[in-house]
């Protein structure tokens, strides 16, 4: 058996207000799009078909404007899973019991081929579990952004996280 290296913060680490600024960054491509839109059996023309992602581009930027040149849009339920997972190695890595849900999600800006994308969290809450001395339940706020600084994804992540003692 080999020793366990676990990067992630204790419920203890995690105090209210603690911003975590994550060092992983991706950026996406057309092929992670239709990978995950293809795996999800999710045939949703608006992240597979070129041609209608034309028609679409001026009324998904919300101003009448081009920003997009026809790509398809970006799967929101990936970007959510990369939101979540870039936040991995300084928030939860190895400290996580489990992942108790989610209260909100919100894809403010769209995703497309070819953005490059970056994460922060911040400590909104945490309480001490009543039925399991040994951990504790903190929530989270995870928050992506482009390459442009846009906010792509916001989510409020609650988790059930061990505690110091518990190691």
């Amino acid at each position: 058996v080999f020793p366990r290296v676990f990067m992630g913060k204790y419920f203890e680490d995690l105090e209210i207000g603690l911003k975590l600024r994550h060092f992983l960054t991706r950026t996406v491509t057309e092929a992670d799009n239709v990978f995950f839109t293809c795996l999800t059996l999710n045939p949703a023309p608006i992240h597979l078909d070129h041609e209608l992602s034309k028609g679409n581009d001026s009324s998904l930027s919300g101003d009448g404007s081009s920003s997009n040149s026809g790509k398809p849009l970006f799967n929101s339920m990936f970007t959510l899973a990369l939101l979540v997972g870039m936040s991995v190695p300084e928030a939860t890595h190895g400290t996580t019991v489990a992942n108790l849900g989610f209260s909100e999600v919100l894809f403010p800006k769209p995703v497309y081929p070819g953005d490059t994308l970056r994460a922060e969290t911040i400590i909104l809450d945490r309480r001490e579990s009543k039925s399991r001395p040994t951990q504790g339940i903190v929530t989270l706020q995870h928050v992506a952004y482009n390459q442009r600084g846009d906010v792509v994804c916001k989510a409020t992540r609650t988790a059930l996280m061990k505690k110091k003692q518990a190691r």
